[in-house]
């Protein structure tokens, strides 16, 4: 095993077979990050999202997916022109991968490729022997926004393994406000995302300002902001408080577990505990 990677694993105390797969990926992610990087991926857009979160700042649960935007709409943007730099990145540390990109049926403003690798082959190159199907695979989605709504700022955060390297990312109030976007616009009919609500637990913990007005960009583009006048800190709690009356608790907390190790945390939720938490979102 490179011993950049090594470096790497050895922060995940891992116990068992959900730790070392959760572990695997996110090394592949952070490494497709560095490919990203080499290809002067980061001048054109920012990382964002649970991921960027879970990487950048410490979210302490798992994300699957990477989600960028571009700086500014482009049409006629490809992820093809990336793919062999993440490919050749995730090879020169021993990853041997496939990315693919996503062929649309219907032209979207989202730009999709996929990260691939044998689950089994890649687990026994870290040290565990438990056995896997051999078919299984950890897939990556990575996506972009080519048509991003605007008033947004960016910051440049650093990583320092597997070596030293610089990702841009949406400044934390407008990371606060794509998320709070997913919490009250997300169109998942009846299943319920509670990695987007453990999100917004952990914004207002750590006191995190909200950007209203890209939030209200957002949702105008959308289709789910629609008035004429603003959206005001008044009439934002009302949306909030009426998302949390239709939540499913119980299927919020079955969503989020296997991204989590101490299932304790969830215990709390409820009506009256999002409600809460609700009042104490900061604007800004």
């Amino acid at each position: 095993m490179n011993e950049a990677v090594k470096l790497m694993l050895a922060r995940y105390k891992c116990k068992n077979l959900v730790d070392h797969e959760n572990a695997l990926a996110e090394v592949i992610q952070e490494i497709a990050l560095l490919g990203l990087w080499r290809g002067k991926f980061f001048e054109h857009a920012a990382f964002y999202g649970g991921t960027a979160l879970r990487i950048l700042y410490g979210l302490d649960r798992f994300s699957e997916d990477l989600d960028f935007s571009l700086l500014k709409p482009t049409p006629g943007f490809s992820l093809k022109r990336y793919a062999p730099f993440i490919k050749a990145e995730l090879a020169a540390f021993g990853f041997e991968v496939e990315v693919e990109a996503r062929e649309k049926a219907v032209a979207t403003a989202v730009e999709s490729a996929f990260i691939k690798a044998g689950t089994m082959e890649h687990l026994i190159k870290i040290g565990f022997q438990e056995r896997v199907h051999k078919e299984k695979k950890i897939t990556i989605k990575f996506e972009v926004d080519t048509d991003p709504p605007p008033m947004f700022a960016t910051e440049a955060k650093y990583l320092l393994n597997p070596i030293p390297f610089s990702v841009l990312t949406f400044a934390p109030p407008d990371l606060f406000a794509g998320k709070m976007h997913a919490v009250l616009c997300r169109g998942w009919k009846n299943r319920v995302k509670g990695r987007d609500w453990y999100d917004l637990v952990w914004y207002v913990q750590r006191d995190t300002p909200l950007h209203l007005a890209h939030l209200e960009a957002r949702m105008i583009q959308s289709g789910h902001w629609k008035d004429e006048a603003p959206l005001t800190p008044e009439k934002f709690q009302e949306v909030l408080r009426a998302k949390i009356a239709g939540l499913d608790v119980e299927k919020a907390r079955v969503d989020v577990r296997p991204f989590l190790r101490d299932f304790t945390l969830l215990e709390i939720w409820s009506h009256e505990f999002f409600t809460a938490v609700a009042a104490k979102v900061r604007l800004e």
